[in-house]
């Protein structure tokens, strides 16, 4: 059979490259900026850790299970979520998804103990399910193999963006302390949640469900982009209306996909949840403006990191060499934030953020390339689900890592084993992408 890129227009056809550059500057912001809300809302937890242990008394185990057990729900309504999405429309579903979840965030305000705390991330998780497997499955409707590498780049600025903006935000929202009798944690979960409601409504008005919908593409650059994108789907064996969706159970492949990206979110929120309070640690400060401030400068490494390493990724089509170089960095840097001097420990974390951040940029290529219709619904899905369960995993290893060994260096040491991992399970995935003839299974 005969490679797809041999008989469509290449990415180098001036309609369809047309096309691309336009849906590029038409979606990407919006769905950069749905990203960073739904980061903020999920991380924003690990700027309330002190204040929830000072205020309400939650407890260093209660918080790591609470900030945990978000990915349980998560990963149990990923799956129907996605399915959902692809029947229904993108526009409506992710509308539906962000809207929940901005007011169940602004519930958070209303914790008042262990029970409230763990119940309430529990319920954040559910209404958030489905959000990042609808993006990613929602890009495949839009943009063609070949630019998804750089397309995936652009979108994961919304993590390390969200991170460098909402460190700052976060710490000056605890600034409102004491108005209206509401704590400075009140005010940041209401705020940022409230904003996540206005975003979803807006995206039922911004969001298009696909190419031929939308005026600002010509009829040549629609049927084009449409042309292309239905001949990939065709040649990775299944149509886009095909209903193999349990054949993914017999798939190696997506049981490789399946570990890598569990242990890449052990490593990621290894960084995510405690950032802030290794920052605080640091600079021996209470969090607030300045811990937010500081804990901006990893999260602005890592928006550099995922613009320079995709495109190298794209350039030399070496997805495994990019994996591998930012699961080496998170384990490094990891361990090298423990460090008692200041300034080696923020390298460690600036490379460590660098690390977690872009090697899911990197690694979504894989998925993508090998699966298609209902199935990618579903494979995405799935992947993200029991993958995230890996940011359940990560503050519990990490405490009771530190547990055992009665040293906060143990958390460390037993999050970075994860990357290590990671490594293990990169050298057994293709060099290259998988051909575009390849069937998914």
């Amino acid at each position: 059979m005969p490679n797809i890129e041999e008989t469509l227009p290449s990415a180098e056809d001036p309609t369809r490259a047309s096309a691309v550059r336009k849906a590029l500057w038409k979606l990407l912001p919006f769905l950069i900026l749905m990203y960073m809300i739904a980061f903020l809302d999920r991380s924003n937890v690990g700027s309330a850790k002190q204040a929830l242990h000072t205020d309400i008394g939650i407890s260093d185990a209660v918080f790591a299970f609470g900030a945990g057990v978000f990915f349980v729900g998560y990963a149990l309504f990923e799956v129907p979520s996605n399915l959902i999405l692809y029947r229904v429309g993108a526009r409506r579903w992710m509308t539906r998804i962000m809207v929940t979840w901005g007011l169940v965030s602004a519930a958070m305000m209303f914790v008042v103990g262990d029970k409230s705390f763990i119940a309430l991330r529990s319920l954040l998780g559910i209404t958030e399910a489905g959000f990042f497997p609808g993006i990613m499955l929602y890009l495949t409707f839009w943009f063609p193999e070949k630019e998804r590498t750089r397309v995936l780049g652009f979108f994961y600025f919304g993590y390390p963006l969200a991170m460098t903006l909402g460190s700052p935000l976060s710490g000056a929202l605890f600034g409102l302390d004491g108005i209206a009798g509401l704590k400075g944690w009140q005010w940041m979960f209401l705020l940022e949640g409230l904003l996540a409601v206005i975003v979803g409504a807006m995206t039922l008005f911004v969001l298009p469900d696909r190419p031929k919908e939308v005026n600002w593409l010509t009829d040549d650059e629609k049927n084009t982009l449409e042309s292309v994108l239905a001949a990939e789907e065709a040649a990775k064996g299944i149509s886009r209306h095909g209903h193999d969706v349990l054949g993914l159970l017999r798939s190696a492949k997506l049981i490789q996909f399946l570990a890598l990206y569990g242990v890449m979110q052990i490593a990621s929120y290894g960084v995510v949840f405690y950032l802030p309070e290794q920052v605080s640690g640091i600079l021996h400060e209470k969090i607030g403006f300045k811990v937010g401030l500081v804990s901006a400068l990893p999260w602005g490494c890592a928006v550099l990191s995922t613009f320079i390493i995709p495109r190298f990724v794209q350039r030399y089509d070496a997805p495994r060499m990019g994996v591998i170089v930012c699961l080496a960095a998170s384990a490094i840097g990891l361990v090298m934030s423990g460090s008692g001097m200041s300034s080696v420990a923020l390298t460690g974390l600036c490379l460590a953020a660098a690390g977690v951040v872009t090697v899911q940029a990197v690694f979504w290529n894989f998925p993508l390339a090998y699966f298609s219709g209902l199935q990618a619904a579903g494979a995405i899905a799935l992947i993200n689900a029991i993958g995230n369960l890996g940011g359940f995993a990560a503050p519990n290893i990490r405490a009771l890592a530190i547990h055992f060994w009665q040293t906060p260096m143990a958390g460390l040491y037993a999050v970075s084993m994860a990357g290590v991992v990671g490594l293990i399970i990169t050298m057994f995935l293709p060099r290259r992408t998988p051909a575009r003839v390849q069937p998914a299974l």
